[in-house]
């Protein structure tokens, strides 16, 4: 069937590998009838189009081939403790409507999900953009995910009554497409590493805000545990199980309860401070407030100790750095830094850089609409579709 590889070819431009339909004849060794008739398929289905034209040295120059963003929408939410943001993008991942609002996630999952569905409604209509255009959802949560399912594993106090709640069904049964669900330490990896630094492979991103987590990218992929618990480095033990700040898990000792923004917020409330989360810390920090710098150096110290654990096991290329407390760079990337290059062998820090999140507050919402693009991009999701007739409406040319 013609479009039983199309999403191939697709998967081929989306990667970078090829431009033309010559690199697609000589990638795949199809012949040049079989490439001509798939790459028009995609292009009649507004997958692909025409750009521009590349000089060759064969011959005569060769139309250029890349995604046509204007193919369709994905819609993009994420859902933090007490703020969300929430995009419309469209295929190349480019925002078309952004925005940030205040949202409580312990308000429990229907008021939260129908509040989402309301503010992605009102930003296709901003935008122009009809429902019949989307063709995927991306959302990202502060919890562990099974992203076979969907859902939660397990309670977290940031989300209560969140846990095995079947709320990506709900999305994909309101908007008749296909949800993508992951932590959100794991969507700031990705979208991070898409975005932002693509041949710097293996990259480890962690991020520092209310809690402590991470998420690793190999070779463009996520990497991903056993049981949805990879990335959990806020639980890691930095102190006996009988000592040190009570964690919101129940033990003691673990690395959130001391070095993550929430932690650093009580310390600071205890000496009489007014500073209800960790956003506050780093604006107190920034002020020069001595309280705060000094903790937000010791969280950057005490991080950069298990981190240098992680460095030695993992020997990524990149150390990416994401959340409230690095928006005190000098301090906390800094200390990071310092602790890191101390702590671990030279043969798994030579190559290593270490660095502040370029996308900042964005990487999360980023994140998830291009899961969501992976999702609905991939060959065999294009192939589906194709074969199913259900083409994204778009032009042909860019």
């Amino acid at each position: 069937m013609l479009g039983e590889r199309a999403g191939q070819l697709l998967d081929l431009i989306r990667r970078g590998r090829a431009r033309t339909r010559g690199d697609l004849i000589e990638l795949t060794g199809l012949s040049r009838s079989t490439v001509a008739a798939r790459v028009d398929l995609l292009v009649a289905a507004g997958y692909l189009c025409e750009s521009g034209r590349e000089a060759s040295a064969r011959g005569r120059p060769s139309n250029v081939l890349s995604v046509d963003g204007s193919g369709g929408v994905v819609l993009a939410a994420d859902l933090g403790a007490a703020h969300a943001k929430i995009a419309v993008c469209d295929l190349l991942g480019r925002p078309l409507a952004e925005a940030v609002h205040e949202l409580r996630l312990a308000d429990g999952p229907q008021p939260v999900l129908r509040w989402v569905e309301e503010r992605w409604r009102e930003m296709l209509g901003a935008a122009g953009v009809t429902s019949g255009h989307v063709l995927g959802l991306g959302v990202c949560v502060p919890g562990p995910v099974d992203v076979a399912t969907g859902r939660i594993v397990q309670h977290t106090p940031v989300m209560p009554g969140w846990q095995d709640c079947p709320f990506r069904d709900h999305l994909e049964r309101q908007f008749g497409v296909a949800c993508v669900v992951d932590n959100d330490a794991n969507a700031m990896a990705f979208g991070e590493y898409h975005t932002e630094w693509p041949a710097s492979s293996p990259m480890l991103f962690v991020k520092v805000a209310t809690g402590i987590g991470a998420g690793m990218v190999v070779d463009g992929r996520l990497l991903r545990g056993a049981d949805s618990g990879e990335g959990d480095i806020g639980h890691v033990r930095i102190s006996s199980a009988d000592d040190g700040p009570l964690c919101v898990c129940g033990a003691r000792g673990c690395l959130a309860a001391s070095a993550s923004g929430r932690a650093l917020a009580r310390v600071l409330r205890e000496q009489g401070e007014d500073v209800p989360d960790s956003r506050s810390v780093v604006e107190l920090a920034l002020t020069g407030h001595a309280g705060a710098t000094r903790l937000v150096r010791e969280a950057g110290l005490m991080i950069g100790d298990v981190l240098a654990t992680a460095v030695s096991l993992l020997n990524p290329r990149m150390l990416v750095l994401g959340g409230d407390l690095v928006l005190v760079q000098d301090l906390f990337v800094g200390a990071v830094r310092e602790r890191l290059y101390q702590r671990t062998q030279p043969q798994a820090a030579r190559g290593l850089r270490v660095e502040a999140s370029r996308l900042g507050d964005r990487a999360g919402v980023v994140g998830a609409a291009r899961l969501a693009l992976e999702e609905v991009l991939s060959a065999e999701a294009v192939d589906r579709a194709l074969a199913g007739r259900q083409q994204p409406v778009g032009r042909p040319v860019c």
